[in-house]
């Protein structure tokens, strides 16, 4: 039987994705494998969210130049977010290259197996094992918003809303191979409607199904945090009590400029909101936006003081190509490094005082192995005894080490 090697880079949707498209090469009889050297077929799923990440995938590709010589029959497959952004430039930079791919295709990635000539038709899709206690489930691809920064929409297309009823059953089969935990997959994840029913709707049919004991979703998008939703979700406690907020700035004269359709006094409102429904938030910020002054980050750090994240993810600002950012004049590149140090010494300690906050409280932890596993609100717990992978544990939290909680029991 041939061996399928996938290395994937980006997000969770990402993941989502490279099992997608596995699904279809293991209906074409291929096995999955972790080591490269027994690979008769490489997949690379991209991403092109920042410069970096896209580099990383393209310099992977030139180093399979020699893998691919060293075995005849051997293919190369390169798709996802870079390959819809650098489409047939591809194959004359890599003529070794097989078959590219992009984001958009994804619906149709097993016609292009098809139509490449280098596959056997599929008798039918296979099913890859889940990989630990998170069953990934894309409920939505692409992007209504148009923010100045961002390349999302450009390669992956507009909104796209998967039916609930594939979404329930991809669910219902992911419960069923093991994994007790869904994640709910979207660009703006919590944007996704069908007729008459909502996102808040969708959270609630997946955490009734059966073998379902916690559900999370990531990226929500600030705008579509309603009361709505908050009161949809609010006693549900299988609907997980964290949220991956990308806030992005402090500063509404940056917001606006970014397109991001909020201010930072809505933002704030939601924040607390959430914060009353017992939601731990972590966000994602960016400094040296183009237009950005000291002032417009002395915001952002004042954000950070009110907001109470559990963690922030800090990132200089990344101009990409065909993003309307890209035309604005770049700050100097000190000044971006001394605001990012700025404020990676105020988000430091963070998550160390959200862990010491759990201490004298229960918690409810899904344990990803036998004696270690995550709390609702998604911080890592250490219990004194062992217990069964995917099983659902109440206790106390009696001790914090600041990277992880210990427990009673």
């Amino acid at each position: 039987m041939k061996k399928l090697f996938i290395q994937t880079y980006g997000c969770q949707m990402n993941l989502a994705d490279s099992e997608e498209m596995a699904s279809h090469l293991l209906g074409r009889g291929f096995a999955l494998t972790q080591q490269l050297e027994e690979a008769d077929l490489v997949l690379v799923n991209t991403c092109t969210v920042r410069d970096h990440a896209e580099h990383r995938a393209l310099s992977f590709l030139g180093r399979l130049r020699q893998w691919k010589r060293e075995k005849p029959g051997r293919h190369i497959i390169f798709a996802g977010c870079a390959a819809q952004r650098l489409g047939k430039k591809l194959q004359k930079t890599f003529p070794y290259l097989d078959l590219v791919s992009g984001a958009r295709e994804i619906e149709q990635f097993s016609s292009l197996l098809d139509q490449s000539g280098l596959f056997t038709p599929a008798a039918e899709a296979g099913t890859p094992a889940p990989q630990g206690v998170t069953g990934y489930v894309t409920i939505m691809r692409g992007c209504d918003f148009a923010c100045t920064y961002c390349i999302v929409p450009s390669v992956r297309g507009p909104v796209h809303c998967l039916p609930s009823q594939e979404i329930l059953a991809q669910a219902a089969t992911k419960a069923r191979q093991g994994c007790p935990e869904i994640m709910l997959l979207g660009q703006t994840v919590n944007a996704w409607q069908e007729e008459n029913k909502t996102f808040a709707d969708l959270l609630n049919d997946v955490s009734a199904l059966p073998g379902v004991e916690r559900v999370r979703f990531v990226s929500p998008h600030p705008i579509f945090i309603t009361p709505q939703f908050l009161q949809a979700v609010g006693n549900n406690t299988k609907i997980a009590r964290h949220i991956h907020l990308p806030v992005q700035s402090g500063s509404s004269k940056v917001l606006q400029e970014m397109k991001r359709g909020y201010t930072r006094e809505i933002l704030l409102d939601k924040i607390e909101a959430l914060h009353r429904c017992g939601f731990a938030i972590s966000t994602d910020l960016i400094v040296g936006f183009p237009t950005e002054t000291e002032e417009d980050f002395a915001q952002t750090l004042t954000l950070v003081e009110q907001a109470g994240f559990s963690a922030a993810y800090c990132f200089k600002y990344s101009p990409r190509q065909g993003t309307p950012a890209a035309q604005m004049p770049l700050l100097d590149e000190k000044i971006l490094e001394q605001r990012l140090d700025i404020l990676l010494n105020k988000v430091r300690g963070l998550a160390e005082n959200a862990y010491g906050a759990h201490i004298g409280r229960k918690a409810e932890i899904l344990m990803e192995s036998p004696t270690k596993g995550r709390t609702s609100d998604n911080f890592w717990a250490q219990t004194k005894k062992s217990y069964t992978i995917g099983s659902v544990v109440q206790t106390e939290v009696t001790a914090s080490d600041g990277t992880l909680l210990f427990t009673r029991d």
